[in-house]
Formats: C-alpha cells, structure tokens, sequence
C-alpha cells in the first residue's frame, strides 16, 4: 500500500528526513513513533503532497506521489494533528462542503455523508454547530472527513492529542474498527495507546529509521537491562549489598528508604542482564538472611521501553 523509498527532505543546511525508506502493506495499522523533531510530520506531510522532498520516491496503492500526485491523493484520507475544521458550519454542512471538494456529489456524496457520520458516532452531533463541539467530537469530525471519499489508506498525525482518557478510549475504539476495513498509519506520542492497536512499529530518530518490526518482536528483541521490584524488610545496607553482588545484577536503586531504626519497608529498583530473572536468587537471600519480602515483581518490556532504548540521547 506504501512504498517508501531513500525519502529526504533538507531545509538549507538543515535534513529534517534522510534516506527514509520502508514499506506498508495493505490491510495493516502501523505505529509511526519518534520524538519531537524526529521528522515524522514532515514524512507525513510528504506522503500526503503537502510537502515536496528533496529527493527519493514514494508511492501509494502504485501511484506515484509525485508523478500521478492527484491519483495517488484520492487513495488517503489524511487527517493532520490538529484538524482545521469550520467552526461557523453545523457538522453534516461541513462534511458535505468537504464531499464537493473531494469530488463527490449527488448520491454518492449523500450516502458517503450519511456512512461516514455513522461511523464515526456523530449521527446525534450532525446538527450541531462545530464550535460548540468537545474536543473528542471535533476529532471524530476530522475522521468522518479523512473517510468521505472511503480511502484505502489513513493517515492519522496525534488524532488523540489533547483527549482526556475517556475520549482516547473512544478514539482508540475506532480507529482499531476502522483498521479492519483500511489501512492506517498512525502518529502518536501515546505509546501504550499505539501499541494496543498497531500490528507493525516505525520508530525514526534524527530523520532515519531506528526499528521497523511488530510491537511483540522489537520488545522481545530489546537490549535494555530487565527491570525487577522489590520491596523487602531489613537492612538497608545488607540488602542492597548482598543483591548487588549477584550475578547478572547491573544495578541497585532505592526508590523509598525505611526508617532504619525501625527496619521499616524499602522499595528497591533492580536491573538485570536482559533475558535473565534474578528473583528466585532474591528469594533465596531472603531466607538466608531472614528478610521479609512484601512483593517481588519483573516487569514486562513495554513499546515505551523500546522507544527510549532507541532515542534517548544521555
């Protein structure tokens, strides 16, 4: 469905995007991760013709982005981060001035009006003046456009910034029903939230890919140290000596020190070698030295762990 190929994009001395290359197929959700200024907008907006590249290809559903601009156009549905939407229109008015712009009218645009207004939940809203909508409803706005001419592909730059968690909950809803009948290339800073939906990851840094895998292999394949909790009664000092000199431990933090006086509860942060589980040695110590153990909790790798491993510059 995408097909990117060694895309750059310079501003003088400056390369927002160098040498981007990687492919969508048809039918998937990919996440589109990296930090601010990582060069995700401008990739996007490339794709879309809202920007031209310095130099490389793109093309989408075989269209050329360049050479067969408007054919390529009328298979997205492109809707930016922050939607520009009217506010003195009433919403059906708005969708049906965005139909006519998009090529569509009589019936067509009609029943594309009546469908998409139904998909995205504002058959009770479609009547009502745009400024006077929520911030979730003018999303859901910016989505029944981006779907008016029922693109394959959907394009979707932060489409739950600056939801509360309720609306990103019904965002989320939507996109992953949206996804069974389109393909979805997703940007969001909300990571937990892209990988609850994406079945593929781009993370880009500096312009260039840093990982382009599913969600379950680039966490699998993480090289960050594990991350243990810990929290256990006794000895300060003994305790943290004691695990520090296990094998495969790299490091010991304390979150929350007990009153030592008391020998109250101590949280404690352990990292190991990645691939490794240190608990049962820790369990073992306990016994040992007679220490109360209250919880002792691995955590999961997350994408968020992923994606600092990857773009964190200290």
């Amino acid at each position: 469905m995408i097909d990117i190929q060694n895309l750059t994009k310079t501003y003088g001395r400056f390369t927002a995007v160098k040498n981007l290359s990687f492919e969508v197929g048809a039918g998937q959700v990919v996440g589109f991760l990296g930090p601010n200024g990582a060069g995700k907008t401008t990739t996007l907006r490339m794709l879309t013709g809202y920007l031209p590249p310095t130099s490389g290809t793109a093309s989408i559903a075989g269209y050329d982005i360049f050479k067969d601009s408007v054919k390529a156009r009328q298979q997205i549905g492109y809707m930016p981060e922050n939607v520009p939407l009217y506010d003195d229109m009433r919403v059906r008015e708005y969708l049906k001035f965005r139909a006519h712009l998009k090529g569509l009218s009589g019936r067509a645009a009609r029943n594309n009006i009546m469908e998409t207004i139904e998909t995205c939940g504002l058959t009770h809203m479609r009547k009502r003046m745009i400024k006077t909508l929520s911030k979730g409803y003018r999303q859901r706005v910016g989505l029944a456009d981006a779907l008016l001419n029922d693109p394959e592909l959907l394009v979707l730059d932060e489409p739950t910034n600056g939801l509360d968690p309720n609306q990103i909950r019904s965002i989320r809803k939507l996109i992953k029903k949206l996804g069974e009948n389109h393909t979805i290339l997703v940007s969001s800073h909300i990571l937990s939230e892209v990988e609850m939906i994406a079945d593929h990851i781009v993370i880009i840094d500096g312009g260039q890919i840093q990982a382009s895998d599913s969600p379950e292999n680039l966490i699998s394949g993480m090289r960050a140290a594990g991350r243990i909790s810990l929290e256990i009664k006794g000895d300060l000092a003994t305790i943290k000596g004691a695990i520090e000199r296990l094998d495969h431990v790299k490091k010991v933090s304390v979150e929350e020190e007990g009153v030592k006086a008391n020998h109250l509860w101590n949280e404690l942060t352990i990292l190991c070698d990645s691939g490794t589980d240190t608990r049962e040695r820790i369990s073992q110590l306990a016994t040992q030295y007679g220490w109360s153990i209250r919880s002792l909790h691995r955590r999961k790798g997350t994408l968020e762990d992923v994606f600092v491993e990857l773009t964190r510059k200290d």
